[in-house]
This record gives structure tokens, sequence and C-alpha cells, in this order.
């Protein structure tokens, strides 16, 4: 079954946004993987375009509007706030997006590889929130931007300049190795850049729906 993009895009302000987004994705072929090096193909870039404004959009639109005594809520204290989990995503991005481009200007390598993952596995990372991993390497530092406008500035400005990338670019992001102990290749890590925020959108969801969350 194919779903076209404008379907994809209705979709795209419901209430189940997410999951119908991902399993209209999952329903598109997604597990070709070119053997030398070639231009970003139609479908790729079009996967990406459409997760990584899903993902954009909603990080926007789930804290619009929200008192500063919502945007600083903890479930409990060990648990991150809304304003801190857009701070992450304003710290951890840019890096993100830096490892990529090293990683796009080492030479192609993946004839001679094989990701560790298939897309659809990128892609459910994004859904699955069952499994929770300690976020390390500096990105914990969700107290370097305490201003939610400053944070989700910094985060709106850099998804600006890869959806701009993504649209444009002649990559083949499939071609160039992505890690050292979990290889997967470029347009895999790319992808997993939006499904990392898809993941902090549900956590931003879960926050919202804490019975103790405060109504204004």
């Amino acid at each position: 079954m194919l779903f076209t993009v404008n379907t994809l895009r209705t979709h795209m302000l419901r209430g189940w946004t997410i999951l119908t987004l991902t399993v209209c994705l999952l329903a598109v072929p997604l597990l070709a993987v070119p053997l030398l090096a070639a231009p970003l193909s139609n479908d790729d870039r079009e996967h990406l375009l459409v997760h990584f404004e899903m993902t954009t959009q909603m990080v926007a639109e789930l804290v619009q509007g929200l008192s500063p005594a919502q945007l600083e809520y903890k479930a409990s204290p060990d648990r991150w706030s809304i304003r801190e989990v857009v701070s992450h995503l304003a710290v951890a991005e840019p890096d993100y997006w830096r490892d990529l481009q090293k990683a796009l200007r080492a030479a192609p390598d993946m004839n001679t590889k094989k990701s560790v993952a298939t897309d659809a596995e990128i892609l459910w990372y994004g859904i699955d929130r069952v499994v929770h991993t300690k976020t390390g390497g500096g990105h914990e530092k969700v107290e370097t931007y305490k201003d939610l406008g400053t944070a989700l500035g910094k985060f709106q400005a850099l998804r600006a300049t890869m959806i701009e990338y993504i649209k444009t670019t002649s990559d083949d992001m499939r071609a160039h190795s992505f890690g050292d102990r979990q290889l997967i290749d470029c347009w895999q890590w790319m992808l997993e850049i939006s499904t990392h925020a898809e993941r902090h959108i549900q956590q931003i969801r879960e926050i919202k729906n804490d019975p103790n969350f405060p109504r204004k």
C-alpha cells in the first residue's frame, strides 16, 4: 500500500499525529540501500522532510501558551520539566548535526559495511517510550537555556537549516556510515535526529497528562 505525501501532511495536526505518520512511512518501501554513491533518492528526501516538518511543528505547538508554572512543572524531582525538555533539544541537536556533517565529509564506505538497524527500527525508536535511556554527552545540561523562548528559538533556527539541507542536498547519505559501535548510515542518523525529538514530544505529552500538572 502506498500513501501520498498529501495524505501524510493531512494527518500532521490530528490527535494521533506521530503514530499515523510513522505507520505511513513504514508502509512505504524503506529498506533499499544503494551500494554505489548516488544522489539522495526522492523517497528518502521526502521521508526525512515530512518527519522533520512534523516534529518541528509539534514541539512548537505543544509548548504554545503554557504558563511559567506549567513549563517548570516536574512530576518528580528527578524528572525534566517541559522547559528542560526543549532546552535539551536545543543543546543536543547542534551536536547531532555537526556529527552528521563530519561523517558525510568522510569517504563513502557503506558498500563494505552493514547497518545494525533497519529504517523501521529507527522510526520505532521515536514511538517506543517503554525503554528509557539516560542522557549523557553533555546533553543532560538542561539548564543551559532557562528561558523557553530562547531554547525554542535555537531549536527552530537549526531546524530551518536542517530542513533546507534536506530539500536541497545532493549528498548520498546512504553511502556514508555513521557511528562506530552501533553503525548505521547517515540517512538513518538524520532520521534519528528527528525521531529523538519525537520521543521528547511524547515526553512533553506525558508531563502535560500528569494528574498534578498545573491547570494554568
